[in-house]
């Protein structure tokens, strides 16, 4: 039996096997960088293990110094949660040759599917070997790892070369693997994958489907099981499909096999040999923990003959630190606050708590938010409103992007695909900040001044304030009078520094209001305070390029130097932050006058890189 288990993983996934680890009397260890050092995962396991380095090649990717640790700390099994090293044949190796238990598929199931160009010979499958203008569009993608990273669209036959390049740096540096291989781009499709347990007796479950179609940059963001659309008969050529890729190599442990479907057609994409991130969907819907039937099948345990019955829907939501207004730009800095309404019947898996810093080196998602309802409609209302109201300070997120997806008519009504985003981002990305919200935030800290005396015996004078908001400046007015706060057009309620309550046009509005520095959150809104007096030298150069998101300058575009002609939207450089590639565009045709940036240069927000000056 397993008495203690390495989580080879960090934040939400390590926290998660912890929590399965703690309910069945297991003992749990982790491992940690030097920036993750008070990281949740590693405070809430019984020990942790320091991996020096910042970087996923000096640490999470080092699988000598994981097992090392888990020597160190008595561990007896290794759990690779996903990611990192999840599918590497040569760590589970490593971990079994250490004599320590390996909680996931044999290795050489692992080097038959991890390669997805072996994957799809084995599937008697090929990928394209020479692309001409008929089989456009394609996609680039890495034989290693997932997530999408290494995975290019190409549309245009002149762009393949760059992005095959862009393709395995990305890979190289996010898997340590920069093989890349092309295949046939189909329009119109939907993900649905299969979850697949099978355990070492020849028993293969196939629990379902999950359609995961809505992903920004190939990785997906909102998931639900079962697949809405996919009728009976689909279902069971899924299942026979994904229960014979198992097979076909001695598969043991969860699994999952993904499809691409279109026109009632399923074509076989890859089979990821580990745990997936959108695993919980059917947790819920089959009432299981799939984490702890992992151990059990590692400690040589027996399914039963058939799975446990579907009941209900369940869908999640990735929430992300992101804007995805800015090319889905990661975020950095402290969080503050991340809490769902206490009422709401939702699952948040997280490997954050409140105060704790989200940093450059690893990815941007901060949780996954669960709900399960005997309806999709159900489903689908419980978790918008829960997100809607969840308590969210700190970095920009995706959760303005969650919350309209979910209400979105095409994918209420389950007519989503791939191209989700493709054609409705800038829909569901268009500000629309609470035109109160700046006035509350005033109020609240008007309240706070007014203990102070804060009240003037002149009416006529109206107290402002200024704040940011969706990238506007705003000004709010009020005014202290003896008989408190007031405001045109409004009556005061009430007002304290954590709420207001507003009667605009007879219903009164509740505005909770957080304040962490000149960061004010006021419900879903968030708002910079702006001082009274701006600092003249803080302004920039007109047409400035800045760096978004702290990281580093990858490369520079070729034969680019100062002085040379630009046009709008074309590639200067590109960062690599949080494992992807993010583009720095012109913003205007113009002249390159100042070109600051140098492959391997670390840089913070709002770094100088790049200024355009326009044509005339």
């Amino acid at each position: 039996m397993i008495a203690s288990v390495l989580v080879a993983n960090r934040g939400e996934i390590a926290c998660r096997v912890f929590r399965t680890c703690r309910a069945s009397g297991i003992r749990t260890v982790a491992v940690y960088s030097d920036a993750d050092e008070n990281a949740l995962h590693a405070r809430v396991a019984d020990a942790a293990v320091r991996l020096p380095g910042a970087a996923p090649a000096q640490t999470y990717l080092r699988g000598d110094l994981i097992v090392k640790a888990a020597l160190a700390a008595g561990a007896d099994a290794v759990h690779p949660g996903y990611g990192f090293l999840s599918e590497n044949a040569g760590f589970a190796r490593a971990v079994r040759d250490a004599g320590l238990v390996w909680i996931g598929p044999p290795p050489e199931a692992i080097e038959a599917m991890a390669s997805k160009t072996r994957a799809k010979k084995l599937m008697g499958l090929e990928p394209l070997t020479e692309v001409t203008p008929p089989d456009l569009p394609v996609l680039v993608k890495a034989a290693a790892g997932g997530g999408g990273r290494g995975m290019r669209v190409v549309r245009d036959l002149a762009e393949l070369d760059a992005e095959l390049a862009a393709a395995r740096a990305e890979a190289l540096s996010a898997f340590g693997d920069g093989e890349v291989f092309v295949e046939p781009y189909v329009e119109g499709g939907r993900h649905v994958e299969v979850q697949v347990l099978a355990d070492t007796h020849g028993t293969v479950w196939a629990l379902g489907t999950r359609d995961c179609s809505l992903q920004r940059r190939h990785q997906k963001v909102i998931e639900e099981s079962p697949a809405p659309g996919v009728d009976a008969e689909l279902t069971a050529e899924l299942h026979e499909l994904a229960i014979r890729a198992a097979r076909a190599v001695g598969y043991t442990g969860a699994g999952t096999v993904e499809f691409l479907v279109a026109d009632g057609r399923a074509h076989f994409l890859e089979m990821n040999t580990r745990l997936q991130v959108e695993h919980p969907v059917t947790e819920a819907v089959f009432g299981i923990d799939l984490v702890a039937q992992q151990i059990r099948v590692a400690e040589g345990a027996a399914l039963e003959s058939d799975p446990p019955r579907a009941r209900g829907h369940a869908i999640e939501a990735r929430l992300y630190a992101e804007d995805p207004s800015r090319d889905w730009a990661p975020q950095t800095g402290t969080l503050h606050r991340l809490a769902l309404p206490r009422e709401a019947d939702v699952r948040l898996d997280t490997g954050y708590t409140d105060g704790d810093p989200v940093g450059v080196h690893y990815d941007p998602m901060l949780a996954k938010a669960v709900a399960h309802a005997p309806t999709r409609a159900e489903a689908v209302r419980t978790l918008a409103d829960a997100l809607e109201r969840a308590e969210i300070h700190g970095p920009v997120t995706n959760r303005d992007l969650l919350v309209r997806s979910l209400r979105h008519p095409e994918f209420t009504a389950a007519r989503m695909d791939t191209g989700f985003y493709d054609r409705h981002l800038t829909e569901l990305t268009a500000p629309a900040p609470d035109p109160y919200a700046p006035l509350a935030a005033a109020l609240a800290d008007a309240h706070g001044r007014s203990r102070f005396g804060g009240w003037r015996n002149l009416p006529s004078q109206p107290q402002t304030r200024r704040y940011l908001m969706a990238g506007d400046e705003h000004e709010a007015r009020y005014h202290h009078t003896r008989h408190g706060l007031t405001a045109e057009g409004v009556r005061v309620v009430h007002a304290d520094a954590g709420l207001v309550v507003l009667e605009i046009g007879g219903v009164q509005r509740k505005f909770r209001v957080s304040r962490y520095g000149d960061q004010v959150h006021v419900n879903a809104t968030a708002l910079t305070e702006l001082p009274r007096f701006p600092d003249p030298a803080a302004r920039q150069e007109p047409g400035s390029l800045l760096a978004p998101m702290p990281g580093t300058v990858v490369r520079v575009a070729e034969g680019l130097a100062e002085g040379a002609r630009v046009e709008a939207g074309q590639p200067l450089l590109w960062l690599e932050a949080m494992k992807m590639e993010h583009k720095i565009s012109a913003p205007t045709a113009g002249t390159l006058g100042a070109l600051h940036a140098t492959p391997g240069q670390q840089v913070e927000v709002g770094t100088l890189l790049a200024v355009v000056q326009r044509a005339l």
